[in-house]
């Protein structure tokens, strides 16, 4: 959420991938200290657990040293003045006009409706086709059997052969093409939108499963099944990573103006980690109900996903929060107004635009 209020919409998507950019980079660092030979024996492990301390106190030596959101600062404290200094400051230039004019304009929009917690959200009819988004997003990215796959890699190298002591750095593999796909997201966000890497990664996962599933099915009659599945599995693994996994953050900040983000927030990362804990407790028990066929719910929770996102999530790359929120607001069925009048966003803004400097939409 913070980098997203900091970034400049045209690269809002690439910044919003980096965290998750560094959360491969950290899955991948630790699958490799991991390495039995390394720290993942019975004398290195308190050394790999203790090793996670280091980055932790790097950022809260940091921290202090960054400035507060410029957003925060002028729409929800009123410190105009703070927040073009910390506007400056990130920019490295003095002309932040332009971007401090949109600002007012979205905090003009959203006077009446002041700082939203998580039941107001919930109760906010401008909002609700925004919140149901990120809901499925979030549903969709943990339930489309992400963990499930990394749960039965290891059982899917062995079936295909891999000797016992070689699945860790087939592991370490898999990691490093989850990095570089992330890699690749960051660098395409921007030139081919949040959408269409949410629908691609999706209908890569969907399709993974279900072949997935034929593989596994067949892999102790035919011969070459094994392979497949360790490449259904890569494949699968390369979907989630440009969009199922990194983009719903992205959205979730995208979605919302300043006084509703924290709360979105806050109901996006509720249900990412229940969701999370459901597949965790649910999965052992499906896979030994279901066996492989248990990864056929999982593509179709990737297909309903998909087709969500096909009829209702609209493209919001280079737009501002404010323009966001009016393409919700037909769907919302109500009208984005500015301040305390009676005028509809869209008939007003020309009569604003010498009082607040904004440019066109």
């Amino acid at each position: 959420m913070y980098l997203g209020e900091l970034s400049p919409k045209n690269l809002r998507g690439a910044l919003g991938i980096v965290p998750q950019l560094f959360i491969t980079i950290g899955i991948l660092c630790a699958q490799v200290l991991g390495i039995r030979n390394i720290l993942g024996n019975s004398t290195g492990w308190p050394l790999m657990l203790g090793l996670t301390g280091i980055p932790a106190l790097i950022e809260l030596m940091l921290l202090p040293f960054f400035p507060e959101s410029p957003r925060y600062m002028l729409i929800q404290r009123g410190d105009e003045k703070t927040a073009k200094k910390a506007l400056q400051r990130l920019r490295g230039w003095d002309d932040v006009d332009a971007e401090l004019s949109e600002m007012r304009l979205e905090n003009l929009s959203e006077r009446a409706e002041g700082h939203l917690s998580v039941l107001s959200l919930l109760s906010q009819r401008s909002l609700r086709w925004q919140l149901v988004s990120i809901i499925i997003m979030n549903m969709g990215q943990q339930l489309s059997g992400v963990n499930a796959i990394y749960y039965y890699a290891d059982s899917i190298y062995a079936t295909a052969g891999v000797k016992h002591n070689d699945i860790q750095y087939v592991t370490v593999g898999t990691g490093a093409v989850n990095v570089f796909m992330t890699i690749a997201a960051v660098f395409i966000v921007e030139a081919s939108g949040r959408r269409l890497l949410l629908l691609c990664g999706f209908g890569i996962c969907c399709a993974a499963c279900v072949l997935l599933t034929v593989a596994l099915n067949f892999q102790e009659t035919v011969t070459w099944m094994p392979y497949a599945s360790i490449a259904c599995v890569i494949i699968y693994v390369i979907g989630h990573a440009i969009g199922p996994s990194p983009i719903p953050y992205v959205v979730t900040t995208e979605m919302f103006r300043q006084s509703a983000r924290p709360a979105a927030f806050m109901v996006a990362g509720s249900v990412h980690w229940l969701s999370n804990f459901t597949v965790g407790l649910v999965f052992p028990f499906l896979e030994r109900g279901l066996g492989s066929y248990s990864f056929i719910i999982f593509s179709f929770i990737c297909l309903v996903t998909l087709v969500y996102i096909w009829l209702v999530v609209p493209e919001t790359k280079n737009k501002t929060f404010l323009e966001i929120c009016q393409m919700f607001a037909k769907r919302n069925k109500v009208e984005i107004k500015l301040g305390d009048g009676d005028l509809p966003l869209n008939e007003s803004k020309e009569s604003l635009e010498d009082a607040v400097r904004v440019t066109a939409f």
